[in-house]
This record gives C-alpha cells, structure tokens and sequence, in this order.
C-alpha cells in the first residue's frame, strides 16, 4: 500500500471510504501512466453477497483492463499495490477474473457503534447535497373533493422524498399546486347551487357528469343555512333551455357546461363567484387539515389562479408566439408539441379564446424553473404519463432545459378491505377518504404502508394487516423492535443495573457473537441506504431496510440475554442495542413514522 490514509468512519459511511481508496490508488496509477488519465472512471462499490468474500468489492480493474491494454487481474493488483493504509480495512484480496474485495476490520464496526450514539439524530445524514435548491411538488388534487386513499399515496411518497433530500443537505421546497381556476371547479360550483335548490324545494334531475359525495350536500348546506333562498331560482328557469343530458341521450359534457353558463347568467358573476370560493376553500381547507393530521406540510400553496390573474399564461403563450411554436386551427391555438417528440401537437386556446389546463401548467412550470431551483421534482399519479413529454416539450420549446424537470409517476393504490377490494370515485362520491384510512389503520401505518414499493408499481393496501399487532405487519414489526430495546433499559433499572453506558468503544470489542456480528453489519449499512433511497427516489428501499434490521434484532433478542452479570459484555450488548434503537428511530422519523417507546 502507498501511504497510510487516515479518513475514519465517523466523517463518512463504509462505502464512501473504500471508493476514496480506490480513487486515490487509480489516481496514482494514471500518473504512472498504467491507464490513461482521461479515462480514469468512478469506481462503483458494492457490497459482497457472501461474507466469506469480505465486505465490499470493486470490479474497475475488469472495466480498465480494454483501455488499459492488460489483464484484469494484473490491473488488479496495480491497483491493491497502491492502496493507501487505512485503519478500517485489515485485508484486501483479489478473486475471480479481477474482483478486489474488502475486509472491514472488527474496530471499524465498533467505532460505527460509537457514532451512532454520539451523532444521535444526525447519524445517517449528510452534506452531499449542500448548496442545492430542489422543489417538489406533490398531492395538488384538484380541489372538487375531500383526499382519498389513492392521494394518500402520492403524500406519502412526495413527503418521504422531500425528507429524504432534506437528510442529504438538500435545500428542500415543498409545494401543493391548487388546481383554483379550471373547468372541473366550475363543475363543483354548479353541483353545490343544484344541491342548494333541492335544499330550496325544487324539483330537478341532477346532472350525470356533476360531484355526488355527501360534502357537496354539506357546502350546499352551508350555503342554505348562512343565506336561506338568497342564491335560490327555479328549477324550471335552469333546466329551460339546458341540452339533454347521458341518460336522455344527450352529451353529458355539454350538458353540464350549459348548466355552469347558466348558473354564471342567472346568478351574476359576483353571486357565482361567492359559490365558486365558499366550495373551493371549504374543501380546500379540509385537505390542508387532512395534510395536517397525514403529517405532511408544504413551505407553499400555489394558486393557479394567481397565474391568469398576473397574466402569465398570456405572456408564455406570446412567448410560444413569437418564436412560432404555436399555430391557429378550427379557431383554437395549438402548440407544436410533435416538434420536441410529443405525440401530437396540443391546444393552448381554446376555439372559444379560453386558455387550457396546459396552458397554465406551461406557465406554473416556467415560474418553477425561474425560480432558481437547481431541480424541480413532480409528484403525478400514473394516469398522467401522457403529461411528461408535452411539459418537458414546453419547457424546451420556451428555451430551457427539460432536464431540469423530473417527473415522477405513482401508481394508485389498491384497498383491500377482508380480502375484497374496495371500488373508489371521487366524482360518484364512493370513495374512501385518506382521513377515514388514518382513523382506521392510524398515520403510522398508512405513511408506512404507501411508501413499501416503488411508485411506479401498483400497491395493494391490505387494510386487515395494516391494523394487525403481528409480525406479519411491517410498521408494527419494525416499532416493536424500538419498543423493545426501550424494554431492556427500563429492566435493567427496575432490577438495579447501571443503564448507562460507558464511553466511546469501551468493550465493544466483547462482540463476537454471530448475531452480534451480523447486526453490526446491518448498521453500518444505514448510511447508505439513506443516501440511495434520496438520489434515486426509492423510500421503500429504507422500509425494506428497516425491516431486515428489525428481523436482526429480534433475532439477537431471542438467542441471547443483554442485561448479563458481566458488567463489560452487558455495557457492550447495551450500546450495541441502543445503537440499533436510534437508527430506527432516525428511519422511522424520514418516514414520517413514530418510534414507540412501548407497545
């Protein structure tokens, strides 16, 4: 080895250290002219699958061999000849076709242990993303009704990911989109003051296409009882001229869109408009509430609104002008989308001169990016992965970089409620609300449960299970295992045992048991995990995580005793204990999960 290198593990994880060994004796190699210089790659660390191959091992000598013109092995061992010294690695092999695997000495893992107690909450965390802003944007349903368990997915996960980057020295910026200005809000207005006149006496069909929950009989309501029959007109004048809806055979968009023109002509724009925001900011406030009490918050609400009424969207749609990406067709304005791959180009005015929900999106997007955040992150249901490539188009086409923009898609998530799914609409008004699924399974459970598999992969919520105190339920099995080594120190108290721990590695060293080995291992691997689960935008990496880590403490738990007459082995298995109790905890806590001290 050339030099000792003395970087020690409280500063940075396992991984870290053995990738800046290698980069120091590739470096080295390079000025030697062993490879070339400008081909000197980031050496990729994986952990070995067998112990008996060490702990960590590295293939770039099998990467170098072609350009470096030798073998690999003989790469290889260029490359272990020029490692630095370091104290945490006590031996270095080469196997196979050109593998280099290390082994981590035993101090090194008991000094971990003493980080971890130390370090406490910030034991996981790091500056990789320090001087970074990133936005992420998440939920933003449209507010036409109260969060159902298929928004509750997309909280979740946008909340983890927020907290995620956060723990890697992001500079984070929540944001909740307010869909305030749309079409399907003048369908919730139009719904509630036809509510409102059944509250009135009249006699009316209500529309196919308009909101049917119990909270539109509840705005309606409110309505009626605040101003009596103030907002009242007959039904006979509403319907009068009104095209027939589905059922008569009629368009059911059409009819609907009369009713909301009709409403806006019979009530005047003020009485509307009053209609118009009493639905909007009740709902809305119930889904800030909802948010709330999900343990999700947000540094802002965006308004949609706010972008028509500073003329943004009119200035982005000259921009688009000018420079001659859009073009007028049948009367409407269309953005030449097909230009940038999109699979056709897409309306921006619509042929009555209103602009469309892209339109604004083209805008909110350019207000985000113009913002300075080094990355935008968007949290969207599945349902709208024809979205991606026509914002990403905009984005280029208005002269930014789309790359900027990362676009991440979630899957619905499937209830299941005694092994039968349970059928969802927010517009039909059957749905489970994300308020009555934290009543029933708790916050712990469902922010657990959403966020087990990849967004992208469909999630069925066993409701059953979720609410189970077995082994089988992950949350409780993973809060369990912080339960119980709270457990152990208040029986060492109540049987007269010293709980505190000694300093530092103070008789760490007394760990040679398997198990003991083996959690030692599992610990060291948080750092990591943390880290790949923010880059790569993967939460359930941790819960998966979490999980191995609780299973290797229950298993410890249930082959030996901890409060042992020794005192020194019984002060090591204690700070070995309470180290895996705070990596838990700091788990548990990036998933918005409580930590029970009992259970």
């Amino acid at each position: 080895m050339l030099h000792r290198f003395d970087s020690c593990l409280r500063k940075q994880n396992m991984k870290h250290q053995i990738r800046q060994l290698v980069s120091l004796a590739l470096e080295s190699m390079a000025a030697d002219g062993v490879i070339p210089e400008d081909q000197v790659p980031q050496p990729v660390i994986e952990r070995t699958r067998d112990s008996l191959h060490g702990d960590f091992a590295c293939n770039v000598a099998m990467v170098l061999a072609k350009v470096a013109g030798r073998s690999p092995r003989e790469l290889a061992q260029r490359l272990v000849d020029r490692l630095p010294e370091s104290p945490s690695v006590v031996k270095v092999e080469i196997a196979g076709p050109g593998f280099i695997n290390f082994h981590i000495s035993p101090d090194a893992y008991h000094s971990l242990v003493a980080t971890i107690n130390e370090q406490g909450h910030g034991f996981g965390r790091s500056e990789l993303g320090r001087g970074k802003r990133v936005q992420v944007e998440f939920v933003s349903a449209n507010p036409t009704g109260p969060l159902h368990v298929g928004h509750g997915r997309g909280a979740a996960y946008g909340a983890v990911v927020a907290d995620l980057l956060v723990a890697m020295g992001f500079d984070v910026h929540r944001e909740y989109y307010v869909n305030d200005a749309g079409r399907q809000m003048d369908i919730l207005a139009a719904s509630v003051w036809l509510r409102y006149l059944e509250l009135c006496d009249e006699e009316l069909v209500f529309p196919a296409n308009g909101y049917r929950g119990d909270y539109v009989w509840d705005i309606a309501a409110t309505l009626h009882r605040e101003h009596g029959e103030t907002y009242k007109c007959a039904a006979t004048e509403v319907f009068a001229d009104i095209p027939p809806d589905e059922p008569e055979g009629g368009d059911k968009e059409i009819h609907v869109d009369a009713l909301i023109a009709c409403a806006r002509q019979l009530l005047g724009g003020n009485r509307y408009r009053y209609i118009f925001e009493l639905a909007l900011n009740t709902i809305l406030d119930d889904i800030r509430e909802d948010l709330e009490l999900f343990g999700i918050r947000y540094e802002e609400w965006f308004s949609e609104l706010s972008l028509a009424d500073s003329g943004a969207v009119n200035k982005i749609i000259e921009r688009l002008r000018e420079s001659g990406q859009v073009y007028e067709e049948k009367g409407a304005l269309w953005f030449r989308s097909t230009r940038y791959g999109d699979e056709k180009d897409r309306v921006v005015v619509r042929e009555n001169g209103q602009t469309t929900y892209f339109a604004s999106d083209i805008a909110y997007h350019m207000d985000k990016l113009g913002r300075g955040f080094d990355r935008v992150i968007d949290v969207w249901g599945a349902d709208h992965h024809g979205y991606v490539p026509r914002v990403k188009a905009a984005i280029e086409a208005l002269g930014d970089d789309p790359s900027r923009l990362d676009v991440l898609l979630v899957q619905f998530a499937n209830l299941y409620r005694g092994g039968k799914k349970v059928q969802m609409s927010t517009r039909s008004g059957s749905f489970v609300t994300l308020r009555e699924l934290r009543k029933e399974v708790g916050r712990d459970a469902a922010r657990f449960f959403y966020v087990m598999r990849k967004c992208e992969q469909h999630l069925d919520f066993d409701l059953d299970l979720a609410k189970s105190q077995s082994n089988d339920n992950p949350v409780y099995y993973v809060q369990y295992a912080h339960a119980r080594v709270c457990s152990v120190v208040r029986q060492a108290v109540e049987k007269g045992m010293d709980a505190a721990v000694s300093d530092g590695t103070t008789n760490l060293e007394r760990l040679r048991e398997v198990h003991e080995l083996t959690l030692l291992s599992s610990l060291s691997r948080y750092p990591e995990v943390v880290e790949a689960a923010a880059l790569n935008e993967e939460p359930h990496q941790l819960t998966h995580y979490l999980r191995e880590l609780a299973n290797d403490f229950h298993t410890y738990y249930n082959a030996h005793q901890f409060l042992v007459e020794d005192d020194q082995l019984r002060d090591a298995r204690l700070k070995l204990i309470l180290a895996v109790k705070q990596v838990l905890r700091n788990g548990l806590n990036l998933l918005g999960v409580s930590a029970p001290e009992s259970m």
